[in-house]
């Protein structure tokens, strides 16, 4: 962690962190949580952005799940098969929030804040799943605020979809590795970058102090 651009000042506390979800379908509270990906980002010692670590689980459907046969079709994913190693949706759950709070505690981060591309869905599917389980004491993440890169890549490049963000930010995106969790999450966290380190930022000013 830098000690000149430390990241718990420049993100009102909160510690990027990219995710990137595959699922077995649209709704949050029905169907399955098949992968999560995960990027940590930093400030190195120019103030630029950039990912420090990430963390991926395969994800076996929770106890009653929907499976969407064209979701499925769309990811490529066969949520049984026994070379995905899968894990049980609690137990992956649990060791990447784990990891996650260790990042957060180490930058002196109040909260973790999720990053994403369409970033409500990915924290829909996030928040069920910590609901399902009795996770709420355990994740780091902030329960509604996001960045969302959609919003910032159609300002900054004109563009919404990530492949054609990234193409336009020139950052390299192979779609035969799309709808990866963890390919999406490091693409989206490329792009993030990009667009922060390209902005033009004021930090805020101190804040005023009472008279006693």
């Amino acid at each position: 962690m830098s000690d000149h651009h430390p990241i718990h000042q420049r993100f009102r506390g909160f510690l990027p962190v990219v995710i990137d979800v595959e699922t077995g379908g649209f709704e949050a509270s029905t169907d399955a949580l098949l992968e999560v990906a995960a990027v940590v980002l930093d400030l190195d010692e120019q103030g630029r952005l950039y990912p420090v670590a990430s963390w991926h689980s395969h994800l076996l459907p929770f106890a009653g799940a929907r499976l969407v046969p064209e979701a499925l079709a769309f990811n490529g994913i066969d949520p049984y098969h026994p070379l995905r190693q899968a894990e049980e949706e609690s137990v992956g759950l649990r060791r990447i929030f784990e990891a996650l709070r260790k990042e957060q505690k180490a930058r002196h981060c109040k909260r973790c804040i999720l990053v994403g591309h369409n970033a409500h869905f990915d924290l829909g599917f996030i928040n069920a799943a910590i609901d399902r389980h009795g996770l709420k004491n355990q994740s780091p993440l902030h329960p509604f605020s996001v960045f969302d890169t959609v919003t910032l890549a159609g300002m900054a490049l004109g563009q919404t979809v990530l492949a054609r963000a990234c193409q336009g930010a020139g950052i390299a995106f192979d779609g035969h590795h799309a709808h990866s969790a963890l390919y999406d999450a490091e693409r989206t966290a490329d792009l993030f970058c990009h667009i922060i380190n390209h902005t033009h930022y004021q930090a805020p000013p101190p804040a005023a102090v009472e008279p006693a």
